[in-house]
């Protein structure tokens, strides 16, 4: 198959040495083309970890987007969830046919239903839009023309919009892991990174800045307080699915299904001893200013959609809605201005039974 990989941070960087891997014939597009530099010098993007050892070497790296998709059969976005409105934008105006699916990896909360409303504020032609609930990788590029992937996802919850069957059946062949599910509101909810960074990122706020994130995210920072809270905040998450028709597993379970929590883990009610024992996340650092993405991304991009859904529901979501105020106050920014409200993902205004209306029968 031919794929464009759209985004060269660590996520795309990993999904390039899968896809060469196996076979795909890949091109790698990224907008700024200071990113790109290092994997032109190279001559392909270098890989370790969990994948094996080696050196990918797309088709065409390249910061022209029209380039980058000339002849593709799918794209795969594989950005920050706050590129996802613009990248829409821009594949829409570099003229992707209708019939090529789009896969996002990861849509994480909201993310078709964004992508869709920012395409079609463009082009009318939407083209099929497939989502995982979360990056099919554990990776970081700790040399700006390397990556190192420390765990690659066991299973990953994948949903289309309607029309969207030839991406889902795309983001399966592609990505193994792919585990489909009934629409995109489960796929949604099911991101983990919505319970799993929040408490942390507010909880751990004066270490990340007295410290630069020189401590490890997933161990020393997960203490029993962060812990009770990504608990009762992972029970809000539930509750949300629950009202719209959804039994969802909760974080301990879903992380043992992609594989950051390990599979032996039989108390799953024991938040931080199953998340310290992780070998995929253990070594990860914590963030380094509040201008990280764990700041950037999962409050504008995870709680906020989360928060929208919920009042859609007609649920209460008293931890999400601290923990967004807090993040505000740290941080000093406005989530909502760009952030993923329920305008940009199209869905202002509906009820419970219209939006569920919306994702399965569109």
């Amino acid at each position: 198959m031919k794929v464009s990989i759209l985004g060269a941070g660590a996520g795309g960087a990993a999904a390039v040495a899968e896809l060469t891997l196996a076979g795909h014939e890949v091109t790698l597009w990224n907008r700024s083309a200071d990113t790109l530099a290092p994997f032109i010098a190279e001559g392909g993007v270098a890989y370790e970890g969990v994948l094996g050892e080696g050196l990918a070497v797309p088709r065409l790296i390249t910061a022209d987007m029209k380039a980058a998709i000339a002849s593709a059969d799918v794209a795969v976005v594989v950005l920050p969830t706050f590129s996802h409105a613009p990248v829409a934008r821009s594949l829409a105006e570099a003229g992707w046919p209708a019939d090529r699916p789009v896969v996002l990896n990861p849509g994480h909360t909201g993310g078709a239903l964004e992508f869709a409303h920012a395409y079609r504020g463009v082009r009318a032609d939407v083209p099929p839009i497939a989502e995982f609930s979360t990056l099919t990788y554990v990776a970081r590029k700790y040399r700006p023309d390397r990556v190192t992937v420390t765990g690659r996802a066991r299973q990953v919850r994948a949903a289309a919009l309607p029309g969207g069957r030839a991406a889902l059946d795309a983001a399966c062949v592609l990505f193994p892991g792919a585990s489909p599910v009934a629409d995109v509101l489960v796929a949604g909810l099911a991101n983990a990174n919505l319970v799993l960074h929040p408490p942390g990122a507010v909880l751990g706020a004066a270490w990340v800045e007295a410290t630069g994130g020189n401590f490890t995210f997933y161990v020393e920072a997960m203490t029993p307080g962060v812990a009770r809270t990504m608990r009762q905040l992972d029970d809000e998450r539930l509750a949300v699915a629950a009202a719209f028709g959804h039994r969802l597993p909760n974080l301990i379970e879903e992380m043992k299904l992609i594989g950051t929590v390990e599979s032996s883990v039989t108390d799953t009610q024991d938040f931080a001893a199953a998340i310290t024992g992780g070998e995929a996340n253990k070594r990860i650092k914590g963030p380094d200013s509040l201008q990280h993405r764990y700041y950037r991304e999962d409050f504008g991009h995870g709680l906020l959609p989360f928060i929208e859904l919920a009042d859609i529901a007609s649920v209460a979501t008293p931890v999400a809605r601290s923990l967004f105020t807090l993040a505000q106050a740290l941080v000093g920014i406005d989530y909502r201005s760009g952030g993923r409200t329920a305008e940009s993902m199209g869905i202002a205004g509906m009820t419970r039974t219209e939006l569920i209306h919306f994702v399965r029968l569109q």
